[in-house]
C-alpha cells in the first residue's frame, strides 16, 4: 500500500491593505502621501482653536473672551434683542453667532493669519466701528437727530469690510453667522424700536450707550 500523501498547508495569501479600503482609495491615499503632503501641526491647531471657540461660544462663557464691558454691551444687545423678536432662541443665537465671530477673529489675528491688505482691511473695519460707536452715542444724546438710514448704511458697511477682510479665512457658514447678525442690526424696523422713546428699549439703549462710552474712552474701541 503506497505511503499518504503529504497534506501541503500553505496559509492564504493575505492583503496588507485596510479591509475598509478598495485598491483605487489604496491608491489615492498612497498619491497623496507621497507626494501631496500638506499636513501642518500649525494650521491644524488654528483649526483646533476655532472649533473650540465656536463650540465654547455662549453668552454664559463670553466674559472669558470679552472685557467685562463688552460683555454687559452684549447681555443689553441680547435683550433688547429678545424684546423685539419676542424669540428668547432666536435672541440667543444671533449673540452667540456674534460672539463666534469676535472669537474667530482674535485667533486669527493672534496666530498673524491675516496679510498686509488684510490687516489694512482691518483697520478700515476698526474705524467704521469706531465711527458707528460715535453715532450710536451722539443720536441717542441729541433729540431728533437719528436717522435709521445712516445707522443701517454704517452697519452694511462694517459688515462688507469684514467680509473682505475674513473672505479666505472663514467657511461658507460663518459667513453667513456674519450676514445673520448685520441683517437684524441693521433691520430699519429694530433701529427704530431700540430709538423710540418707549420702555424698556430706552433704558437698553442707555446702557449700550453707557458702555460704549467706556469703551471710547479706555481706546477699546
Amino acid at each position: 500500500m503506497p505511503a499518504p500523501l503529504p497534506l501541503r498547508c500553505t496559509p492564504p495569501r493575505m492583503s496588507t491593505r485596510p479591509f475598509y479600503l478598495g485598491r483605487r482609495s489604496q491608491r489615492a491615499i498612497m498619491f497623496r502621501q507621497g507626494t501631496m503632503d500638506t499636513f501642518s501641526t500649525k494650521n491644524l491647531a488654528l483649526q483646533a482653536q476655532k472649533k473650540l471657540l465656536s463650540k465654547m461660544a455662549s453668552k454664559n462663557t463670553v466674559s472669558i473672551f470679552i472685557d467685562d464691558t463688552s460683555s454687559e454691551i452684549l447681555d443689553e444687545l441680547y435683550r433688547v434683542t429678545k424684546e423685539f423678536t419676542r424669540n428668547r432662541k432666536e435672541a440667543q443665537k444671533i449673540v452667540k453667532n456674534l460672539v463666534k465671530i469676535v472669537m474667530k477673529l482674535g485667533v486669527l489675528y493672534r496666530n498673524g493669519q491675516f496679510d498686509a491688505g488684510e490687516l489694512a482691511l482691518l483697520e478700515r473695519f476698526r474705524k467704521k466701528v469706531h465711527t458707528l460707536a460715535m453715532t450710536t452715542i451722539s443720536f441717542y444724546q441729541i433729540d431728533f437727530t437719528f436717522d435709521r438710514r445712516v445707522m443701517s448704511n454704517l452697519l452694511n458697511e462694517c459688515r462688507e469690510l469684514l467680509h473682505q477682510a475674513v473672505n479666505t479665512h472663514l467657511t461658507t457658514k460663518s459667513h453667513s453667522h456674519i450676514n445673520h447678525v448685520f441683517n437684524h442690526f441693521a433691520d430699519y424696523e429694530f433701529l427704530s424700536a431700540l430709538y423710540s422713546s418707549s420702555e424698556p428699549y430706552r433704558t437698553h439703549l442707555l446702557r449700550i450707550c453707557e458702555g460704549l462710552n467706556r469703551m471710547l474712552d479706555e481706546g477699546n474701541i
